[in-house]
């Protein structure tokens, strides 16, 4: 007699799981998507070993494999998010070894940030996005208050955050949403908001290369979709707003944030309302952050009525 197919994979799963470098590794992509070299260098196994015990638990549907430019990237498997959680959650959260192996990987992470953004200054070169003293600038403090009072009235359901930079927005909404997806077309700073999320302990976060014209993402597959600052140079904003609105379920909403530099915040109304007319947006009332000397335009958007069915 044998085994129904579900009974069979959870069996797989626990002998995947049985070893104990196996689990440490599962234990670690817990904390956020994780790179081939840096899970040796927890572990302190090979490489080839390595790459071998995680091609056993991707087999087994615990983990995921993704590239990233030259990287290769390993996560917990999002398709099977709820039994994974609950097999995951047997694994003891006070065991000594497994919370050493996420310190490390925690201190990996933060090293090579710092070393990062010192490689940087000694090149005088910028960092890839303001500086945290930066990003608490009243200005920005400002942007967070009204992101927070725009998204809370409703949940976030699935986030994708279009121009994520190294990751100010994805850490201020992330955990109120079921997974967030950020996408940027700067690996560098694709990779300080993968460090900054780990550190954070946003661990349903994830990190991609993508154009805001062409993304790699299924059609309505996001409940929320924000357009991070990069309508204000795009050379085909409307195009932007119809890839965005391709990818925003029927009852989602796009989320607009765009920075105020040579335009006012007039002119960046009218700009946008025309875009968004033309990608068969509804546009709501746009806010302007903060109400004195605005640096920011902030807006929602959801699909025009009678173009849902055809978006």
């Amino acid at each position: 007699m044998f085994m129904e197919s579900a009974t069979e994979h959870f069996l797989l799963q626990m002998k995947a799981l049985a070893d104990p470098a196996r689990l440490r590794l599962v234990a670690l992509c817990r904390q956020g998507e994780c790179s081939v070299s840096e899970l040796a260098n927890v572990i302190e196994l090979s490489q080839p070993r390595v790459s071998q015990h995680l091609r056993q638990l991707c087999e087994a549907g615990l983990l995921d494999r993704f590239r990233d430019g030259r990287r290769v990237f390993y996560r917990l498997a999002p398709g099977r998010a709820t039994g994974n959680q609950r097999l995951l959650a047997l694994i003891p959260a006070d065991e000594p070894l497994l919370a050493a192996d996420a310190a490390l990987l925690k201190g990996l992470r933060a090293a090579d940030r710092d070393s990062s953004v010192a490689g940087r200054q000694d090149a005088g070169r910028p960092p890839p996005e303001k500086t945290d003293a930066g990003n608490r600038a009243p200005g920005n403090r400002a942007l967070h208050r009204a992101l927070l009072d725009l998204t809370v009235a409703a949940p976030l359901g699935d986030l994708l955050d279009i121009g994520c930079g190294q990751g100010r927005t994805l850490k201020l909404l992330a955990n109120r949403a079921n997974r967030a997806v950020g996408v940027d077309i700067d690996a560098s700073a694709r990779q300080l908001a993968r460090t900054e999320l780990l550190l954070a302990g946003l661990p349903n976060c994830s990190l991609r290369y993508g154009d805001m014209y062409r993304l790699p993402f299924e059609d309505r597959e996001f409940d929320t979709v924000i357009l991070d600052d990069v309508l204000g140079n795009a050379q085909r904003p409307a195009v932007a707003l119809l890839e965005a609105k391709r990818l925003t379920s029927d009852s989602g909403r796009l989320v607009i944030l765009q920075r105020l530099t040579s335009a006012r915040g007039d002119e960046m109304q009218r700009a946008l309302a025309k875009w968004s007319s033309a990608a068969g947006l509804r546009l709501g009332p746009a806010r302007l952050v903060p109400a004195i000397q605005p640096q920011w335009l902030l807006a929602a958007a959801t699909l025009a009525e009678g173009n849902v069915a055809a978006a």
